[in-house]
This record gives structure tokens, C-alpha cells and sequence, in this order.
């Protein structure tokens, strides 16, 4: 039998009250690298995440909880009541991390507040998710990944100003501000090794949003400048005759010139519209048009491999269902397999590689409240039946 290598956060134990996306894919990173995830659930209901397809199975434990949900332990508990409130302050006792992504203000009116907890256990470290931060005329409003994205300028943000305004399908928002979270969680174990103290830690989406910004969001304050790099005149995506491709025409000393070789054109580069980055600017209308047209008379593949034969950076535009049956994808390690509590199941693992800390299915998604009397006993609190 291969002994079990040692993980990077083996012994550290972290109180779990998120639910959703943002706070579970922070937790379920923390619990893949080896920490004792106990996962607060409500009985019967749990994190709304275990209902959000119309056909989860039974035991509700869907794909939409499994993506964020695996190596962690359930606990079904009615905070309502004195006597499973007092589970919490037992394990408190215990642990190392508390997380929760609810609103601010939450907390506090359960009585589960840092202040509360730290007096309890003063090397807690207390991490805190909200959609605006703690304080200010935002903090106690409800937040969303959506919501982040219009209020931090990202939604109004676009290659070109005549689409329309739309909601990214891909929620960004949720899982950046997951991993700042992770980043908080981290920071603080470390500088406790140092002080002995724990401390309260909070990141939001509307921070993680202006943070993805850095670059767009310092020129303006410093200059008073629009940078935008999706409209940038040697980029954008494009129609072939057999589906589509992106071109970043970038990093290169003769852009146009190269472009122009791999589309067969060779006079673009001494087109005197498009001599320089201003006037590539100035005459993005015109430029753009011709790699339209030329890109609509061939494949994709073909474009591709003319446009790598000159070095210049293009990708093809794929689906999910494309990409997730990519080789790279596989090689990459990011399709993790195994047995879950209802059916197997396949979920996307970490992106962060670890030569001696391979992340695996320890512990499956579980079904709601499946480690409620093992906690329980663990704490030497009377058992009852798991809530289900």
C-alpha cells in the first residue's frame, strides 16, 4: 500500500460556512491541498448550490455542488438551536480557519462574529467573503457575481463600443475573489507562525473586480487614459469558413508585415495607413475589414498554421465541450475522476501543479450531513442522525 504523501495544509482545520461559488471554490482549494474542511450546512436544504439543476439526484448532490464541493466533510446543523450552536464554539476550539461568504452583518447576528470567536480561540484566523466589503453604503447589500461586474466597470468594458452591453457567462467575479480569499487564508497561517495571533481577513467581488483591472484602472487615475486591450488594432476574433480564430497581433517588430505574409497579402506591410501603431489605430476600421475577408476564404486550421508559421500568437475559438476533450487539458491533469456518493463523477481539478502534492478525490462531494455524528464525536458531542 503507497504510503499517502504529506500535504501542504495536513492538520490545519477550517470551519466552513460558505456556500454558492465564491466561498466553496476558496475552501475546496484549502481542502484539496490537505486541510480538514467541515462544511456548515442547514438540515434538509444545505448550500444552494446542491439544488441548482433541474435534474440533481437524489441526495443533492449534483454537478454543480461536486465542482466546488469535493474533500470535504458535511455537517447539517440548525443554527437555531442552543445545542448546535454550541457544536460550532466546540470547534471552534479546534480549529484554525473559519470562512464565510454571507452578507456583512451575518455573522454578527448569529453570535458567530471574530471578536466572539477569537475570545474562544485566539489563533483563529477569520476570513470573510461579501460582494461590496465591510463597511461603506454597499456593505450590506446583497452580492453577485453579475452585480460585481456592473459595479466595477467591467460590464461597461468592451473590445467594441458598438455591442451591446451583456453579462460574461463565465463567472469571474466568484472564483477570482475565491482565490484572493485562498491568498488571505494563506498569508495569515503564515504570519501567525511569526505572532502566534490569528486575525480577521475579508476580500469582495467588487475588489477583485477593480484588482483584475490594475493596469486599465491605473492609467486612468494616472493619466487619464482608456486602455483597452481587446480593441487594440492588430487584434480580435474572426470568422473562417469552417468556425473562428482569435489573432493577437503583439510582441512583434514587424506586426502588419508578418500578418500580412501569413495572409497572403504582402503588400500590408507597406500599406502607409497602417505604418504605425497610431495609424493602425486611426484606420482600425479599414485594417480590420481586410483580415475579415481574408480569414472568411479559408479554415480555421489553415489560418492557424499560416499565422504560427510567422510566429504570431492565434488560438482557435472553441467550445467547453471542444476544450474539456483537449489533450492538453488531459496532460494537464484537469479532469479528476471517482466514485460519488450518488454517481461517479467528473470534475475540474486544481490549476495549481504540485510536484509533491497531487491533488486527488479523497473525500467525495458528500451528501448532506454525512459527517454530522462523526464530527459530533470527534468533539465528544452527543451523536444524532444525520440530517439527509
Amino acid at each position: 500500500m503507497t504510503k499517502r504523501v504529506p500535504l501542504p495544509l495536513d492538520g490545519v482545520r477550517v470551519i466552513d460556512f460558505t456556500q454558492v461559488f465564491m466561498g466553496p471554490i476558496a475552501t475546496q482549494m484549502l481542502a484539496d491541498y490537505g486541510a480538514d474542511v467541515i462544511k456548515i450546512e442547514r438540515p434538509r436544504e444545505g448550500d444552494l448550490s446542491r439544488t441548482s439543476l433541474p435534474d440533481d439526484p437524489a441526495g443533492l448532490v449534483g454537478p454543480v455542488f461536486c465542482a466546488l464541493n469535493r474533500n470535504k466533510r458535511s455537517v447539517a446543523l440548525d443554527l437555531r438551536k442552543p445545542e448546535e450552536r454550541e457544536v460550532i464554539f466546540k470547534l471552534v476550539e479546534t480549529a484554525d480557519v473559519v470562512v464565510s461568504n454571507f452578507r456583512a452583518g451575518v455573522m454578527e447576528r448569529m453570535g458567530f462574529d471574530y471578536g466572539a470567536l477569537a475570545k474562544i480561540n485566539p489563533r483563529i484566523i477569520y476570513a470573510i467573503g461579501t460582494g461590496y466589503g465591510l463597511e461603506g453604503p454597499y456593505a450590506h447589500k446583497g452580492g453577485q457575481d453579475v452585480l460585481a461586474q456592473a459595479m466595477s466597470g467591467v460590464m461597461a468594458r468592451k473590445s467594441n463600443a458598438d455591442e451591446p452591453l451583456t453579462v460574461n457567462a463565465t463567472t469571474f467575479a466568484d472564483y477570482s475573489c475565491g482565490m484572493h480569499m485562498v491568498q488571505g487564508i494563506l498569508l495569515a497561517l503564515l504570519q501567525r507562525e511569526k505572532t502566534g495571533r490569528g486575525q480577521r481577513i475579508a476580500v469582495s467581488l467588487l475588489d477583485s473586480m477593480l484588482a483584475a483591472q490594475s493596469q486599465e484602472a491605473t492609467a486612468h487615475l494616472m493619466r487619464g487614459k482608456e486602455v483597452n486591450w481587446g480593441a487594440m488594432p492588430l487584434s480580435g476574433v474572426f470568422a473562417t469558413r469552417d468556425g473562428a480564430l482569435v489573432l493577437v497581433g503583439a510582441f512583434k517588430s514587424d506586426p502588419v508585415g508578418d500578418i500580412g505574409k501569413a495572409l497572403g497579402l504582402p503588400g500590408l506591410g507597406a500599406d502607409p495607413r497602417f505604418a504605425t501603431h497610431a495609424l493602425r489605430v486611426e484606420n482600425k476600421s479599414a485594417l480590420q475589414a481586410i483580415f475579415r475577408e481574408r480569414f472568411l476564404s479559408n479554415t480555421t486550421g489553415h489560418w492557424l498554421a499560416r499565422l504560427e508559421e510567422q510566429d504570431l500568437l492565434c488560438a482557435p475559438v472553441r467550445t467547453l465541450a471542444e476544450a474539456l476533450v483537449d489533450e492538453q487539458t488531459h496532460i494537464n491533469g484537469m479532469i479528476l475522476e471517482g466514485e460519488g456518493a450518488v454517481e461517479r463523477i467528473r470534475v475540474i481539478g486544481s490549476p495549481v501543479h504540485m510536484d509533491d502534492a497531487p491533488v486527488a478525490i479523497r473525500i467525495a462531494p458528500p451528501r448532506l450531513g454525512w459527517h454530522t455524528d462523526a464530527v459530533r464525536a470527534e468533539l465528544g458531542v452527543p451523536r444524532v442522525k444525520a440530517a439527509n
